[in-house]
């Protein structure tokens, strides 16, 4: 029951959601926050991101049967009911989330977690996944308004520091999924799925992947122009150099070994910039 709630509700991903608003709320000078305030942060994102995720799969019952990776999924086998329901409980998941991010924080805390569901429920879900190869790139958006979420729990009117943050996780989710759509590029193609290795082809995506990586990183370093210290700038360092070199031989040789360790490599990458973020306020004053 535990695992078919996290597969539903897509919990991996509400987490990383969720650790993305406190990275942005921690890189925002601004309003201190209590325990509870903090606790409040991350479960509203992670409410609003749940309900994102949930409509997702309800909405894609028919692809999710198409496809190996998905076709077990609770919608599909019938171990989850396929009924309006499910809207109902969507919905007021949302409605919770954004309401207790306005009422808890300030409304543009709501506005940003209400618009990061948006994105990837109704743009990327029922919008663009199905008719247009950049579906993911706008998609991506819903990630930048989980650091725009955080940012704006202390100071509504944003920081370069948190813009910038938000700009990083906008070009960190197309090479990410684009590197595993390379691996299940058959799924997506039987499917009919418009995903960049789809369309293009693995070794025009692996380079699209590699340049897009390339501008990433150049751009993850641009806080410590804003006032970030050493803390984030070995982490973005570092995770950086691994994801290009990761990049590159996926560029040299694009095959589904390659590209799920260019995969593995953006989640290291992200994984550091995001500690690293948190750390460096604490450290570094």
């Amino acid at each position: 029951m535990f695992a078919q709630i996290v597969d539903i509700f897509k919990l991996r991903i509400g987490v990383l959601m969720a650790v993305t608003a406190l990275a942005g709320f921690a890189v925002t000078p601004g309003e201190s926050l209590s325990s509870l305030q903090i606790l409040a942060l991350a479960l509203t994102v992670l409410g609003a991101s749940a309900a994102a995720g949930a409509f997702n799969q309800y909405a894609e019952k028919d692809l999710d049967a198409q496809m190996e990776r998905t076709k077990k999924r609770p919608f599909v086998t019938g171990k989850a009911s396929h009924n309006k329901n499910w809207l109902w409980l969507i919905a007021g998941l949302l409605i919770l989330s954004v309401g207790l991010a306005g009422w808890v924080f300030n409304i543009a805390v709501g506005f940003h977690v209400f618009m990061g569901a948006f994105t990837y429920g109704v743009i990327y879900t029922l919008w663009l996944k199905r008719r247009t190869t950049w579906n993911i790139v706008i998609g991506g958006a819903a990630g930048s308004f989980a650091v725009l979420a955080g940012a704006a729990a202390a100071d509504p009117a944003l920081s370069a520091s948190s813009i910038l943050l938000a700009i990083v996780l906008f070009l960190w989710t197309p090479p990410h999924f684009w590197a595993l759509a390379i691996v299940l590029h058959k799924d997506y193609a039987n499917a009919g799925v418009p995903m960049l290795p789809v369309v293009k082809g693995d070794k025009a995506a692996a380079k699209i992947i590699l340049l897009n990586i390339i501008v990433l990183v150049a751009v993850s370093l641009l806080p410590g122009i804003y006032g970030m210290g050493w803390v984030y700038l070995s982490g973005a360092t570092m995770g950086g150099a691994y994801f290009i070199y990761k990049g590159i031989l996926l560029a040299q040789d694009p095959n589904p070994k390659t590209a799920i360790r260019c995969f593995l490599a953006s989640l290291i990458q992200l994984t550091l910039l995001l500690i690293t973020a948190m750390i460096d306020p604490l450290i570094i004053g």
